[in-house]
């Protein structure tokens, strides 16, 4: 009676201030998943029900005896799991003040590790180590819900050892474990799902981003795990979690890429397939989520974000690392995408229990047509292009526009990367310190855009009239308005004018591959007043000037393009360190070791065009000639 009264102060509250109103209308803005009445219905009997069944874990026995890239993964669990076997249990801490996430983390890949040996081996002495890290676990003071992605991936882990050794655990152990689930997890997400949260602790529920995915995710397979034995709670958190899933999915819509940039699309999509996998094979439907719009297509994202030696073109927060992950292997059989499976086959080092479970030898065998060498992604307006994909040494160039309100990004609209060669000649910095001080804090005047790593000029991109105001307009979103592809030719072309509608009437970058191995940038910007224009390309490479400082050669090892400025007349090129402005905020900046950047600086101008032509060391490809024209004739 008393949680009545409760629910029907805070609906009174949110009635009389509008919120609720604004809620709904929020809402209806996303997929509405048809539920059964009854949604455990058809919840599979007995134990391991998530991700895969004893007659999977049976039947992957038997393809380990007779497959050599298996075999080669399982060692590398079963050396992962013995060494597991030796390490002392987590402990409770939160060394930045925020973040149990380290020890979640390790929670999780013991347990899937040593779940998984459990069931492949029947070796009681893996779900023995497994006790003894659940049960410190179990007796930590909670899961840090002031952070909840702890809460939900430590509840993921407890949920998957829960599930994979049910049939070691005596009772005692049973209720320990699943006493942690439900308090520490499952009501932590009640409380946030009633409004009775405090605000910090429940804003997770309808946010469009990473931390929906994985919050959601791992409250979801506690709740799968547990489905039998407390069905009311566990059907109470599945129908929350269905219905606000889809907040964050419909972000890979239209196209299948995700504004947060390629790394963080790993952690997204590693959740939101636990959480869809978990459901297929518990209850037997995902209830439609796998059908989002967008959806089905991430399954090439990470192919194309990827350059040809494996780096990732890594905007907004994420490092340059390949995107991918064991996911992929399931929505490469989820989608029948033989070529996802073949590239991820391909990244594929040690393997894990989910590569083992998910990959696929006839799909990677398949063969599959190769997909256009350029891509351009919708809404998260970036465009990717290449001269190949079978050549290690060929020219990739990343370029977007996009949101610079989306999380974890960057004032980066008009940034591009580029490789040759097998190097990252034009490079991005990446994210900076997490824990530096108003890191996250963003808005129109946020400190996040005092950080240099997070400003234009720590991009490749303009600066117009720099100073201690943030460089683009933070909530800017600009799209690309032509794309085109034919062969080893593309180019994208982006209105970047919101981004600096403050400064200038109209600003608009176009970035062509030409014949597969030439990049013209070409950017016309109006001011309508004397302004201050900057263009900036970092580099790691050691940087030679030439030709009345209009022509820079760029050496990493014994690789070299060139750049060259086309026009106008009066440009040169200057070399500069990697570092704010003299104009710029003052803040604890990253030192960039290692890291230049070319630089074009041009005083007084309110109307320009700046074409620049990056190319091998001998000669233009004819191509090229077609993209020194004005962008309207693109």
């Amino acid at each position: 009676m008393a949680k009545k009264h409760l629910l029907t102060s805070i609906v009174s509250v949110f009635l009389l201030s509008g919120i609720l109103q604004v809620l709904i209308a929020q809402e209806s803005r996303f997929p509405q998943m048809t539920l059964p009445e009854k949604l455990l219905a058809s919840l599979k009997s007995g134990h391991p029900r998530l991700h895969a069944t004893k007659a999977d874990f049976e039947a992957l026995k038997g393809r380990i005896t007779t497959d050599e890239t298996l075999k080669k993964w399982y060692d590398a669990v079963k050396t992962s799991g013995d060494r597991i076997l030796g390490e002392e249990p987590s402990i409770y801490i939160i060394p930045d003040g925020l973040r149990l996430l380290s020890t979640s983390r390790r929670v999780v890949n013991r347990m899937f590790t040593l779940g998984f040996l459990y069931q492949m081996e029947g070796d009681k002495k893996y779900a023995e180590r497994a006790w003894k890290e659940l049960e410190a676990v179990s007796k930590f003071p909670d899961w840090n819900p002031k952070h909840f992605l702890d809460v939900g991936e430590m509840t993921n882990a407890f949920g998957i050892a829960y599930d994979w050794m049910y049939d070691y655990w005596n009772t005692d152990q049973k209720n320990i474990i699943k006493s942690a689930i439900i308090e520490k997890g499952l009501c932590r997400a009640m409380m946030a799902y009633e409004g009775v949260a405090v605000q910090n602790h429940s804003w997770w529920i309808r946010s469009e981003h990473n931390w929906n995915q994985v919050c959601h995710g791992g409250i979801g397979i506690g709740a799968l795990a547990i489905a039998d034995e407390d069905p009311k709670l566990a059907e109470y958190i599945l129908r929350n979690v269905i219905k606000y899933l889809p907040y964050a999915m419909v972000h890979f819509g239209p196209d299948g890429a995700w504004n947060e940039g390629p790394g963080y699309w790993g952690y997204a999509t590693q959740y939101n397939i636990y959480i869809l996998s978990g459901l297929e094979t518990a209850l037997g439907t995902d209830f439609g989520l796998s059908n989002i719009e967008g959806f089905s297509k991430t399954v090439l994202f990470p192919m194309y974000l990827t350059g040809p030696f494996n780096r990732s073109f890594n905007y907004a927060d994420g490092g340059d690392g390949p995107t991918g992950g064991s996911q992929l292997y399931w929505l490469a059989a989820k989608y029948n995408a033989p070529l996802a499976a073949k590239y991820q086959l391909q990244l594929t080092r040690s393997g894990s229990p989910l590569d083992l479970l998910w990959y696929s030898k006839e799909l990677a065998d398949r063969q599959a047509q190769l997909p256009p060498l350029a891509a351009y992604y919708r809404a998260s307006e970036v465009a990717t292009m290449r001269g190949a994909w079978d050549d290690r040494n060929t020219w990739f160039v990343g370029f977007k526009a996009g949101d610079n309100n989306a999380n974890h990004s960057n004032l980066d609209l008009g940034s591009f990367v580029l490789d040759a060669y097998g190097k990252r000649f034009i490079m991005d910095l990446g994210a900076d310190n997490y824990n530096a001080p108003g890191y996250f804090s963003t808005g129109a005047n946020g400190p996040r855009w005092n950080y240099y790593r997070m400003r234009a000029e720590g991009h490749n991109t303009l600066v117009i009239n720099p100073g201690t105001k943030a460089d683009q307009d933070p909530l800017a979103f600009a799209g690309i308005k032509k794309f085109n592809s034919k062969g080893n030719t593309a180019f994208a072309v982006a209105d970047l004018t919101p981004a600096y509608a403050a400064e200038a009437k109209s600003v608009q970058r176009g970035i062509a591959l030409a014949g597969g191995n030439t990049v013209v940038i070409r950017d016309e910007v109006t001011t309508g007043k004397p302004s201050q224009l900057y263009w900036f390309l970092h580099t790691r490479a050691e940087l030679k000037l030439a030709g009345n400082a209009k022509r820079a050669t760029l050496t990493i090892d014994s690789a070299q393009v060139v750049a060259e400025i086309v026009s106008p007349a009066n440009a040169k090129f200057t070399i500069m360190n990697a570092e704010p402005l003299a104009t710029s905020p003052k803040a604890e900046n990253n030192k960039n070791e290692g890291i230049r950047k070319l630089a074009i600086s041009l005083a007084g101008i309110a109307n320009t065009n700046i074409v620049v032509v990056v190319r091998p060391v001998k000669g233009r490809a004819s191509a090229a000639a077609a993209f020194l024209k004005p962008l309207s004739s693109w």
